[in-house]
């Protein structure tokens, strides 16, 4: 191999694909990152089984040829280069890259490229296209409602249900729901319901390209990988088996009482009581109706016996009658950050019943939250 790019493509490349590194690498070269020449540029390759990244870096290729080196070692010396012409040259007999940049000399210990695990691209045509904007703006509502513990691990994936023109993400845990519908850009030729985890999803998030470029979606036909391709950019995931619980029930269709409050506003009185909440089960407790000017406000309370307590009054337009729910602190603070919207509604119907939480002027998105009992 020997191969000519800018550091700063090259630094850009190697960013991306590093998501899909293994941190606990069973195997050594799963630690590595797979350097190949391919369509007159450099192909980069990382995966840890459960996601594979592929990047490509445009360049000029004087000899073909490929393999692996440390992902770490190359990533921080590439980054430490001036922005100038990295030339990567392979000596097949000791699997060693050569790496020269300006002045700088190194050389880097690889495996041969056979022993990386596969990470294709899958080849059959796309189901459908959507806006990467849009696509990242709606995982960052549903993502962080993924549950965690892995002794469901159907909870750790968010539903990804491709209709007509329409995409629904969902993702749950045992004190949550949160659905988002964004549209396509092209109808899907048959409706398709994936798992895919949320891990997954997040690591798109972070390497979608900005603005408005299309973003393929091809499944293979055994429903065991999915692929997102954008510009320049892969990510092949693998997808999780067995049935989501269907969270459409659980989802109230009414309620009795409604506050419209700004959306900051909310956000920081629950993290002030989240201070005072730590030590009381991170329980707040939110009333409609019961402070505020004339009595027309929400009020965030937290109570800790041996600490102290909290109280915010909030500003709110309200609907129906006075009531007072409690929440997990963190799950209230978790939708309020990712909300995209300056105003949230918050729906009740009762201390006992889920909580909704929805963006003011977004009919695309719902986010139910379990209440906590508490002794008053």
């Amino acid at each position: 191999m020997n191969v000519s790019v800018m550091q700063e493509n090259l630094a850009r490349g190697l960013s991306v694909v590093s998501r899909a590194v293994s941190s606990r690498a069973t195997l050594p070269v799963l630690a590595n990152v797979l350097l190949r020449t391919q369509d007159a540029g450099l192909k980069l390759t990382a995966t840890n089984l459960e996601i594979g990244i592929n990047c490509w870096v445009p360049g000029k290729v004087a000899e073909e040829g490929e393999i692996t080196v440390p992902a770490k070692l190359l990533t921080d010396l590439v980054a430490s280069l001036p922005n100038q012409r990295v030339d990567l040259v392979l000596s097949p007999k000791d699997r060693t890259l050569k790496v020269t940049c300006a002045g700088s000399k190194s050389s880097i210990k690889g495996i041969e490229a056979d022993e990386f695990p596969v990470v294709a691209a899958i080849g059959d045509a796309p189901a459908t296209t959507v806006d990467a904007r849009a696509l990242r703006e709606a995982l960052g509502e549903v993502v962080f409602a993924a549950a965690s513990d892995e002794s469901r691990p159907i909870l750790t994936g968010v539903l990804t249900r491709l209709a007509g023109n329409r995409m629904t993400l969902a993702a749950a845990d045992n004190y949550r729901i949160a659905v988002r519908h964004l549209d396509l850009a092209s109808p899907v030729s048959a409706e398709m319901t994936i798992v895919v985890p949320g891990r997954s999803y997040g690591e798109l998030m972070r390497i979608l390209p900005d603005g408005e470029a299309p973003v393929e979606i091809t499944v293979t036909p055994n429903k065991s990988q999915v692929l997102f391709h954008a510009e320049g950019i892969d990510l092949v995931s693998r997808l999780i088996e067995g049935q989501f619980p269907n969270y459409e029930p659980v989802i109230p269709s009414s309620h009795t009482s409604r506050a419209i409050v700004d959306r900051e506003a909310f956000l920081a009185g629950a993290r002030r009581a989240s201070i005072f909440a730590r030590d009381s089960a991170n329980i707040v407790k939110i009333a409609l109706g019961g402070d505020g000017e004339d009595g027309q406000g929400v009020s965030i309370t937290a109570h800790a016996a041996d600490i102290g307590d909290n109280a915010d009054a909030l500003e709110a337009a309200l609907e129906g009658s006075p009531t007072t729910i409690a929440f997990n602190a963190r799950y209230l603070i978790d939708v309020l950050s990712n909300l995209g919207a300056e105003e949230a509604a918050l729906e009740l119907s009762g201390p006992l019943a889920p909580g909704v939480i929805r963006g003011v002027g977004k009919d695309d998105y719902v986010h139910v939250i379990m209440p906590v009992r508490t002794a008053s």
